[in-house]
């Protein structure tokens, strides 16, 4: 979440569809991101680019040096704090989609993780956008095999020792 609030303007690269991330916002403070893995560029796919686009359009800090997510608070001169976003932006954003329950920042990276993994997506690629810097803490902390695709496997397993289903009566 703090790399996503430390982004600006110029770290977005519209053309080569890749954001850079060069900071974060960690308590409050902006400091630089403390791993290589942590810098390294996020393929951007093109129809999130266009409505990055468009609210840097609207955004009342577009210049290249700006916060692509400023406070309006301080002018501009800060981004949003992860709390202030929070309250401002996603609590009514949950609350509109009717999401209820005790959702925060790492449910979503939890949820992307696990959405990314019920998709088919290798864990090298689902550990290297959540940006960390090891496998373990993606595999063991940030997925989780959701319930459609635990039953599948179960079910191709099944069908490789019982090749043909036994009839009602005749065990």
């Amino acid at each position: 979440m703090g790399e996503l609030l430390g982004l600006k303007w110029e770290d977005v690269d519209f053309e080569a569809l890749e954001v850079n991330v060069n900071r974060s916002v960690v308590k409050q403070r902006i400091t630089r991101c403390k791993t290589e893995a942590s810098r390294k560029p996020i393929p951007l796919d093109a129809e999130l680019a266009e409505v990055l686009l468009n609210w840097k359009l609207h955004a009342p800090y577009p210049q290249p040096g700006d916060w692509m997510f400023a406070s309006p608070h301080k002018k501009g001169r800060q981004p949003y704090w992860p709390g202030a976003l929070f309250r401002a932006q996603l609590k009514p954003a949950l609350e509109a989609a009717g999401i209820p329950g005790n959702v925060g920042w790492h449910t979503l990276r939890h949820t992307f993780g696990t959405l990314m993994k019920a998709n088919g997506e290798d864990m090298k690629t689902i550990q290297e956008l959540l940006r960390h810097s090891n496998y373990k803490v993606t595999a063991d902390t940030y997925t989780q095999a959701v319930t459609p695709i635990k039953r599948a496997a179960q079910t191709k397993l099944v069908r490789m020792i019982l090749p043909t289903k036994v009839a009602v009566g005749e065990a």
